[in-house]
């Protein structure tokens, strides 16, 4: 299996009233990518610019860090062109690999805008390297730029940051000194096709906590209805445990409950309700064993939520 460590440049609407924004937010307007065999030595780039079809100016922030015109991608090759060749070079077994979680993203929406087949049938599984870089180098939680992981791992720079191939090159350039099997395999799901359907749903066990990914349901009032979204399993026992804290939210958004395994103790599990690009409701949740410290503190917020909701009564 190959790494595609890919990135790309947009350009966006250079009016805020503009109502192609809703859709296309962005317009990809460069693909640079590096292809790395699975002992992660180079074996091949891509690096192609996209004629613009949508935003027809360009943008003065696009304009400014690109150092380019519009009149220069006038004659380059249109998008689904581009991304058909694209696809091509990447082969058949592969995965994608980005410096955080917003290429894949718009790719995906530049594809569907231009009516191009979905890369997948539901979440897509990839290698968010600046995620990665964090848990391999620093405490898991920072989100570092591209430059500053460059310098702290003491790389050339060697070619100038900010086009798709450069920065593709040095994410490539930071994937190749992480040399953990653990942090390697904590893969990342783009969810811009939730699951469709309950056989679908992704529910995946990493070292130190699990993560489900839910069909899409009407609203939340029906996905916390659901019996999977709201059960709570040991997730090395596989056992259903008792909660001790049935699920609350403060925001409406995110809600929270703590159970106990008899084995592993305290575990502390989070729903993050999240929309569908058709408007329905789909839950990423997730679940961790946590300290009796911790649980204490989720305790004491249960009842001060509690105290506060019943004072509004």
């Amino acid at each position: 299996m190959n790494y595609i460590i890919f990135d790309l440049e947009w350009n966006q609407a250079s009016s805020e009233s503009d109502p192609k924004k809703k859709i296309l937010p962005f317009e990809v307007i460069e693909i640079g990518a590096v292809k790395l065999d699975g002992h992660k030595n180079q074996i091949s780039k891509f690096s192609k610019l996209i004629k613009p079809h949508v935003y027809t100016k360009m943008h003065p922030i696009t304009k400014k860090m690109l150092h380019m015109q519009i009149e220069d991608l006038n004659q380059e090759g249109s998008f689904v062109d581009i991304m058909n060749e694209f696809l091509k070079w990447c082969g058949k077994e592969y995965v994608f690999c980005t410096w955080g979680v917003l290429d894949l993203l718009e790719l995906q929406r530049n594809m569907k805008y231009f009516y191009m087949d979905s890369l997948t049938n539901g979440p897509l599984k990839y290698l968010d390297v600046q995620k990665l870089f964090s848990l391999a180098f620093e405490d898991g939680k920072s989100r570092r730029t591209l430059e500053y992981a460059v310098d702290l791992l003491d790389i050339e720079k060697d070619i100038a940051f900010h086009r798709a191939y450069s920065d593709a090159y040095y994410t490539a350039k930071v994937f190749s000194k992480i040399n953990n099997p653990v942090v390697e395999s904590k893969y990342s799901f783009d969810v811009f096709i939730p699951p469709k359907t309950k056989k679908d749903e992704v529910k995946i066990v990493f070292e130190t906590y699990e993560k489900y990914i839910s069909r899409t349901f009407e609203d939340k009032n029906a996905a916390m209805e659901d019996r999977e979204v709201i059960s709570t399993k040991c997730f090395y026992c596989h056992k259903n445990i008792k909660k001790k804290i049935k699920w609350f939210t403060v925001n409406g958004k995110h809600f929270l409950s703590l159970s106990y395994c008899d084995v592993h103790g305290p575990m502390k599990s989070k729903i993050r309700m999240k929309k569908s690009d058709d408007d329905r409701t789909y839950v990423i949740k997730t679940s961790k064993f946590i300290t009796n410290e911790a649980a204490d503190e989720l305790i004491q917020k249960y009842h001060r939520y509690k105290k506060g909701k019943s004072s509004q009564i």
